[in-house]
C-alpha cells in the first residue's frame, strides 16, 4: 500500500467494494501504514466518509467521466470518489482537496490520469448544482442507499423509512457505559466536567453517557482501570432486560466482542456466566474486556447451534442470544453493511436465527428467560421470527418489557436507529413456561 492517505483510502476501498472485505479487517492495516497519527485519522474520515456517501458519490461521478474505468483501474475510480467527498461533505479547502487527490494519483503511479482527476474535480466544483439536481430524482443516489435495502426498509417501516434512511447517514455518536462496581454515574459526569468534556446522560439506560465529541478512549479519565467501556446506549438494554439475580446460570451465547458480556457482570458479578463464540479470535476480545474491567466468566470456543458438542447438560435461568444479522440498524456505525449486504443475505440469516433460537431453547430452565436481540431494523429477522417461533413453541410466551419506552413491533421492541440517540436494537423477552 501508499503511504499517502487519499491513495492508501482508495485502495482499502477497493478491497471493500470489489473483494468484499470489511472495513473492520481492512482499514487498521492501512493505518499501519500512515506516517502519523494525524494521516491515520485522516485516512479513517475518507474512508468512512466515502462509504457512507459511496451511491450519492458514485451517482455524480458516473455523470461527470465519459466512460467507466476498466477494473484494473478500480483504485482511480476509488480515488476520485475520495475526491468528491471531499469536495461535496468535508470543509477540506477545495484547493488542497483537488490538489493533494491528484497528486495520489502520482502515489499509484498512474500518471496518465492526473489531468484526469483534475478535469473531474474542478468539473464538479463548476457543476455542483447541475450535477445535484441531476442525481437527485434517483432513490439511491438521494439516500445514498443500495436499492434494495431502500425497498425492504419502505417495505417494513413505510412511515419510518426515510427517518432509518437518513439516520444512517449520520455519524453516530460516541456513547460510553459507567462501570457502576466502581463509580456511579453522576460522579462520572462530573468528572467529566471538570476535565471539559461535554456530555449527558443517554434517555433510558442506567448507565450510559453520550459524549458531545468523539475522542481516544485512551483520553477517557479510568478507562484502563475499568471505570467506562464504549457502547451504544441501545446495546446497554440488554444487560436490563436480562435481569440476572446472584447465583443464576447465564449463557451468552453470542458473545463477541463482550459488552453485554461485560456488562451483566457489572450489574451482578454473582452469576456463574458462561460466554460462547464460534470465532476464537474473537472470543480473545471478549477476555480482553474483561480482563481491563476486573471480571470473570467461562469462555468457551462452539457453535451455539451444536449444543451436543459443548453443552454439559446442566441448565441456564437466563440466556442471551445476541444472533448474528444483517446489522441494517448499525449502518451508521459499520457503513460498509451498505456495500456488503446482500437482499439474499437475509433468508440465510434468518434460516441461522431460527436454528439457534430451536437449539438455545431446551437449554434454558422452567420458569427461566431467553432475551432474543438483534441490531437489525429487518421484520424478517425480527418481530417476524420471533412470532413464528412462538407459533411452534408451546412452552414459550414474549412478556414486553420495554412498552412505552421505545416502539413495540407487534412481537419485541424495536429501536430505529437514531430514536433518543440510539442504534437500531430489537429485543424479545422469551419466557419458559415448564
Amino acid at each position: 500500500m501508499a503511504a499517502d492517505p487519499r491513495a492508501l483510502a482508495a485502495q482499502v476501498l477497493v478491497r471493500v467494494h470489489d473483494a468484499g472485505r470489511s472495513l473492520s479487517d481492512v482499514l487498521p492495516v492501512a493505518q499501519s501504514e500512515c506516517a502519523d497519527e494525524r494521516d491515520a485519522a485522516l485516512l479513517q474520515e475518507l474512508v468512512y466518509g466515502t462509504v457512507r456517501w459511496y451511491y450519492r458519490l458514485d451517482a455524480i461521478l458516473g455523470q461527470l467521466l465519459r466512460k467507466p474505468f476498466k477494473p484494473r483501474d478500480a483504485d482511480l475510480h476509488c480515488l476520485l470518489l475520495v475526491g468528491l467527498y471531499q469536495l461535496d461533505q468535508l470543509a477540506v479547502p477545495e484547493r488542497v482537496a483537488v490538489h493533494e487527490t491528484v497528486q495520489a494519483v502520482r502515489t499509484l503511479r498512474k500518471d496518465w490520469a492526473s489531468g484526469l482527476a483534475n478535469a473531474v474535480l474542478r468539473g464538479f466544483q463548476r457543476r455542483r448544482e447541475e450535477l445535484e439536481n441531476a442525481v437527485a430524482s434517483d432513490e439511491v443516489a438521494g439516500f445514498s442507499h443500495p436499492r434494495w435495502l431502500i425497498e425492504q426498509l419502505r417495505s417494513d417501516w413505510p412511515d419510518q423509512y426515510r427517518q432509518i434512511l437518513l439516520a444512517n447517514n449520520m455519524r453516530p455518536p460516541f456513547s460510553l457505559r459507567v462501570n457502576r462496581r466502581r463509580i456511579t454515574r453522576a460522579e462520572y459526569l462530573d468528572l467529566l466536567q471538570s476535565l471539559a468534556i461535554e456530555a449527558m446522560p443517554i434517555p433510558g439506560t442506567d448507565q450510559g453517557i453520550r459524549l458531545a465529541t468523539p475522542m481516544a478512549v485512551a483520553r477517557l479519565p479510568g478507562f484502563f482501570a475499568g471505570d467506562v467501556s464504549v457502547q451504544d446506549g441501545a446495546a446497554q438494554l440488554a444487560a436490563e432486560l436480562l435481569d440476572v439475580r446472584p447465583g443464576m446460570r447465564v449463557l451468552d451465547a453470542c458473545a463477541a466482542p463482550g459488552g453485554k458480556t461485560a456488562h451483566l457482570l457489572e450489574r451482578e458479578p454473582e452469576i456463574a456466566l458462561t460466554a460462547l463464540d464460534i470465532d476464537a479470535q474473537r472470543l480473545v476480545r471478549v477476555q480482553e474486556n474483561l480482563d481491563r474491567l476486573g471480571l470473570h466468566a467461562g469462555l468457551l470456543v462452539a457453535d451455539a447451534g451444536q449444543p451436543g458438542q459443548w453443552w454439559d447438560g446442566q441448565r441456564f435461568d437466563r440466556i442471551l442470544l445476541d444472533a448474528p444479522c444483517t446489522g441494517t440498524g448499525v449502518i451508521r456505525r459499520h457503513p460498509d453493511i451498505k456495500l456488503l449486504r446482500r437482499a439474499a443475505d437475509i433468508a440465510a440469516l434468518a434460516q441461522r436465527q431460527a436454528e439457534l433460537l430451536k437449539a438455545m431453547w431446551p437449554l434454558l430452565s422452567p420458569g427461566g428467560m431467553l432475551l432474543y436481540s438483534t441490531c437489525s431494523v429487518l421484520k424478517t429477522e425480527n418481530s417476524n421470527q420471533v412470532a413464528d417461533f412462538l407459533g411452534y413453541q408451546a412452552d414459550a410466551i414474549e412478556r414486553p418489557m420495554l412498552a412505552g419506552r421505545v416502539k413495540v413491533a407487534g412481537v419485541g421492541s424495536q429501536i430505529l436507529p437514531g430514536e433518543n440517540g440510539m442504534d437500531g436494537f430489537y429485543y424479545a423477552c422469551l419466557h419458559k413456561t415448564v
